[in-house]
């Protein structure tokens, strides 16, 4: 059974929080509704909250048993009256009864011969778990001098310097036009951000700059500790325990904001599942996956 919760906040992030703490979800057990944008208003006056609507799945509470009535024959019934002792009477003299017959003593049986017991089975001994061997660190080719993957690194380590990381860009080719870019170094959440934004934001940055200094067109995807690959399998993890809530209520939902590749992961992983069609809806950067339940 799908119940919703309306929460506020200084903004959207911070109402959903407060909704996930309230309902001790985490936010992929949830879908969330923008009702209301924060407004900061002029000089504090007519500021409001951002307002968002939050749904989950609550179990079905369990029937009361029927209580019994009393029928008004049964409550109106008198009571019996007592019915009168009656006086003992007097024991009668009985007659003497018959010696029950003496049993006789039983006779000593055979000993039975014993079936030779089986030998008891050595026990196993459990074995002692093999170590996962240490992962060896990659090794990468350094770029040659002028090719793209010279420029992207230049680029994408210009831009890290700014923002204050100590991250290195590794660029390889892996496909005509495709280059991929993975980070090393430490603290490489900061690079990842809230859902792989700020990954996405220098992945727009380095196709746009790099992009204009080329000769053709490129695609550059950006990567650090194969974010994008988890990120894949918790969308299509989310995507099919969300079709399934959708075949047992057989009522459409519709998923939180993504942008188009993420969008692509939830059609792709429902394409093939039975009852079940998805579509898109909404404009940038507010669209939305939409599950449905067909027949």
């Amino acid at each position: 059974m799908e119940k919703t919760i309306v929460t506020t906040g200084k903004t959207i992030d911070l109402a959903i929080e407060s909704a996930l703490s309230q309902l001790g979800l985490d936010r992929d057990s949830v879908s969330v509704q923008v009702l209301a944008q924060a407004k900061a208003g002029f000089l504090g006056i007519g500021a409001q909250p951002a307002k968002v609507q939050v749904t989950y799945e609550a179990p079905d509470p369990e029937p009361e048993a029927p209580k019994v009535a009393l029928s008004s024959a049964s409550r109106s019934k008198p009571k019996a009256k007592p019915v009168p002792e009656k006086k003992p009477e007097a024991p009668k003299p009985e007659a003497p009864k018959p010696e029950a017959p003496k049993p006789e003593a039983p006779k000593p049986e055979a000993p039975k011969a014993e079936a030779p017991k089986a030998p008891k089975k050595p026990e196993r001994r459990p074995e002692p778990r093999k170590e996962a061997a240490p992962k060896e660190p990659k090794v990468y080719a350094p770029a040659e001098p002028g090719s793209v993957e010279e420029k992207i690194e230049v680029f994408l380590k210009g831009l890290l310097e700014h923002m204050g990381s100590d991250a290195v860009p590794h660029a390889r080719r892996t496909e005509d036009n495709t280059y991929s870019v993975e980070f090393t170094g430490s603290d490489l959440g900061y690079l990842i951000g809230r859902r792989g934004d700020t990954l996405d934001a220098l992945q727009h940055l380095a196709n746009y700059a790099v992009g204009r200094n080329v000769e053709g067109h490129i695609r550059i995807n950006v990567d650090a500790e194969d974010y994008r690959a988890k990120r894949e399998d918790s969308l299509r993890r989310y995507a099919r325990k969300k079709a399934q809530q959708v075949l047992k209520a057989r009522r459409r939902t519709t998923l939180e904001p993504m942008n188009a590749y993420e969008r692509h992961v939830i059609h792709a992983a429902l394409q093939d599942m039975e009852n079940i069609t998805t579509h898109s809806t909404g404009t940038e950067p507010n669209r939305r996956v939409v599950i449905e339940y067909v027949r």
